[in-house]
């Protein structure tokens, strides 16, 4: 099997990578970003291209299957830019697959995806896709469901799968995952859990979680089985609170879902951190995932807990790990961290 990965140097690419390595199934695996990284990884070509203005179809001539990955959360503060990428780039990928003739589509859904939903019960992945309204993130990532269930009823003998995992986390992403959401201003030094005194005690504050080397395995097996469909994909226990409280060995104190809300969003007006209000929106409204199809049909089942993958990534967070790729290269920033601040935090692609 010959298998094409586009955006495969970012935190789940380069963990689809290793998954694949010691695939026997998998022949060879051609890698595709905006810029090339200096790693070799077994099995792995490297081509370079930008899916929102590239031509792509010249690279899955020839491949059984194609992995989407590539999305954009950074320019945060550029939406023609985001959208360019996130949606119209995702067209153009699907368009390009359909007339290569590749016979298996992966796409890199997610749980931002659903609409709102329960956080006492677990939904299946019939639940509605329609995103949340005030997160850009998940407006885009519903838009291009749809645009998968058109691609579905144009190319019928293309086996297109979509996973929808929960919140991914690993050591070796902490670079890039605070880039996109807690900007340059935090010292990595403070991120350990004896100087993490609190939590706020948020009501609807649970999420789920999944380490990244676990969402991996998932596009493995979606690529070797003969699934087809979406795939709920996250670990226990679900994070709240109480869980995060006990993890850190910290107090909850209480604070209201809008007093959260304007912190977040006057925080990202005077531009001391990247994520704007909507990701605050998307993680107190998406509903928790059941995950039974996945452990089932797709034979999945992770080896990392939630809370292990957290702490996987705080350990990361206080070191300040990375790896050799663009967007998880701890260097990216600049030193101190000065790219950042000097291009708007927030206000530049990653």
């Amino acid at each position: 099997m010959r298998v094409v990965v586009v955006g495969a140097t970012g935190n789940v690419g380069t963990s689809v990578l290793r998954a694949l390595a010691d695939e026997p199934q998998v022949e060879s695996v051609l890698g595709i970003a905006r810029r090339s990284p200096p790693l070799v990884w077994p099995k792995v070509s490297w081509a370079r291209a930008d899916i929102s203005r590239d031509e792509l179809r010249p690279h899955f001539e020839g491949a059984d299957a194609v992995v989407h990955l590539a999305w954009l959360i950074q320019p945060s503060r550029d939406m023609a830019t985001l959208r360019a990428t996130n949606v119209e780039g995702s067209q153009r990928v699907f368009h390009a697959a359909g007339a290569a003739g590749v016979r298996a589509v992966v796409y890199a859904s997610s749980v931002g995806a659903y609409s709102p939903g329960p956080k006492d019960r677990r939904v299946d992945e019939g639940w509605p896709t329609d995103g949340i309204e005030s997160s850009f993130y998940s407006r885009h990532k519903a838009e291009v469901e749809r645009q998968l269930d058109r691609f579905e009823l144009e190319f019928p003998d293309v086996r297109v799968v979509r996973l929808r995992p929960g919140l991914i986390f690993k050591r070796e992403a902490a670079a890039e995952i605070r880039r996109y959401f807690v900007g340059p201003l935090l010292p990595g030094l403070l991120i350990r859990e004896p100087l993490i005194p609190v939590v706020p005690d948020v009501p609807g504050l649970r999420f789920q979680a999944v380490h990244s080397f676990d969402v991996g395995n998932a596009y493995r097996l979606a690529l070797v089985r003969d699934v087809r469909g979406a795939f709920n994909i996250a670990a226990d226990p679900v994070l709240d609170p109480d869980e995060l409280a006990d993890l850190l060995g910290a107090r909850k104190v209480p604070l209201p879902a809008e007093a959260l809300r304007a912190a977040a969003g006057a925080t990202w007006r005077m531009r001391l951190q990247p994520s704007p209000v909507g990701w605050v929106d998307m993680a107190l409204g998406v509903p928790l995932l059941d995950t039974t199809r996945a452990r089932e049909e797709l034979g999945w089942e992770p080896r990392w807990s939630s809370r292990d993958a957290l702490l996987d990534l705080l350990h990361g967070l206080r070191d300040g790990s990375g790896v050799d790729t663009p967007p998880l290269d701890p260097r990216a920033g600049g030193p101190l961290r000065m790219r950042e601040i000097l291009t708007g935090v927030g206000g530049r692609s990653a």
